[in-house]
């Protein structure tokens, strides 16, 4: 029985091994080269890079948006404004107004602050990065999520920095209004006009601007930061560094925007924010020419029925595992491919090159053959054969072979008229 187990088993190793995908090749089979070696250390240099850009790309994150209806129907809007105005505060009147109809002072108060309208170099500075990070989102990078949401530039939320020069000798001539109003989730008008807002039974409210001059009127401003909802951290608003200058003293600016309710959850931010595009438009006023309405800033928003759900995520590692033995397995296989073809463009102009060298050679060698055997005669000292009596039997013997010779019979020069010479000799 035991016997029968180990006959089982070894033929269950044979069946195993016949299977085997990966033989082994003993290494005084295997034949290396130059050419070879130089091909797998660019192999291995490549399948180096692309690994380091797939640990790069599998290592970042990418957003996914998901679009619902906004059930969130009963919660509040929160409106954060910094702008500053080029008039002085008492000349001004900020609030909200919306389809409602609340009272406006329901919704909070602003603050207002004196300041001087030109910035100093620090500010002005703050102001054109600002500017300059906006109109390049706007414009020219149109991926504006991957910045909005997966950035952690804390530059723009720190601010507008304080004036760090000495103030002007002149009284402040612009206001700053500043602050967040919790208004209703409905559309709404926020605006900042001439005269002080006054309450008005049943329901809204009216800007007394009884002692103003036409002077007094300058509708310049400069929109630090606007935004819906709680801000975002590293996160710029379309409306941030947006400044407008004026001569013309009745001047009405409407900015109109489409407000979207999003959640934000990522590794940075866990926050419910809002979105929004704007359009701008401005006029002057002059009711001589029909151009008629009131000098101010408003801007007019409206909220959309729908929520994105913006979530981070990282990419599925099994991608990046089939990823990984496709590179490798690729490289190897396209390497391999280059490999044969070039041994063969080589082996194929070594052996034009050496066919042409070996034919030469064996001509050589053939030419050199033939003349090595054909024999040389030389011509013997002329001593008599009285003195010497061996001489005699080997004239006649080098006779008979010249005579028997058809090479030395034939050839012509001096080795011809040697002949006779000998013969007459033996005779």
């Amino acid at each position: 029985m035991r016997r029968g187990n180990v006959v089982n088993r070894k033929q269950a190793l044979k069946v195993v091994k016949e299977l085997d995908a990966f033989p082994k090749v003993p290494e005084n089979y295997v034949e290396t080269s130059a050419t070879g070696g130089g091909l797998s250390i660019v192999t291995f240099i490549v399948i180096f890079l692309l690994v380091l850009s797939e640990v790069s790309y599998y290592s970042s994150t990418e957003l996914h948006f998901d679009y619902e209806v906004d059930k969130n129907y009963t919660a509040g809007l929160r409106l954060n404004v910094d702008i500053t105005v080029a008039m002085k505060c008492h000349h001004i009147g900020a609030d909200v107004l919306d389809q409602t109809g609340a009272d406006a002072f329901s919704h909070g108060r602003l603050k207002e602050e004196a300041v001087y309208w030109e910035l100093t170099p620090s500010q002005r500075s703050y102001l054109q990065f600002v500017q300059g990070t906006n109109e390049y989102l706007q414009e020219e990078y149109h991926a504006i999520q991957e910045v909005m949401w997966k950035s952690a530039n804390s530059g723009y939320m720190s601010g507008m920095p304080e004036r760090d020069e000495p103030v002007p000798n002149h009284e402040p001539d612009a206001c700053r209004v500043s602050g967040s109003l919790d208004v209703n989730k409905v559309e709404g008008n926020f605006h900042i006009i001439g005269g002080k807002s006054v309450p008005v039974i049943p329901r809204g409210h009216a800007h007394l601007a009884l002692m103003m001059d036409k002077s007094d009127y300058n509708f310049s401003h400069r929109i630090d930061h606007f935004s819906f909802g709680e801000p975002v951290f590293g996160v710029l608003y379309p409306l941030d560094g947006t400044e407008i200058t004026t001569e013309y003293n009745y001047h009405n600016y409407q900015y109109f925007m489409q407000v979207v309710p999003t959640q934000v959850r990522t590794y940075r931010a866990n926050v419910d924010t809002y979105q929004f595009a704007v359009t701008q438009k401005n006029r002057p006023i002059n009711h001589a020419e029909g151009s008629h309405g009131n000098p101010g800033i408003f801007i007019k928003y409206d909220l959309s029925s729908l929520m994105i759900r913006v979530r981070e995520e990282h990419k599925p590692y099994w991608q990046f595992i089939v990823r990984m033995c496709g590179i490798i397995g690729g490289v190897f296989a396209v390497s391999g491919m280059l490999n044969g073809l070039v041994g063969t463009l080589v082996n194929f102009v070594c052996c034009r090159y050496k066919s042409r060298s070996s034919r030469s050679k064996r001509y050589e060698e053939a030419l050199a053959q033939q003349q090595s055997s054909t024999p040389s005669i030389s011509t013997p000292s002329l001593i008599p054969s009285d003195s010497n009596p061996d001489f005699n039997n080997h004239l006649e013997t080098s006779g008979n072979m010249l005579t028997t010779n058809p090479a030395a019979s034939s050839s012509g020069g001096g080795d011809s008229d040697k002949v006779p010479l000998l013969l007459q000799q033996k005779d």
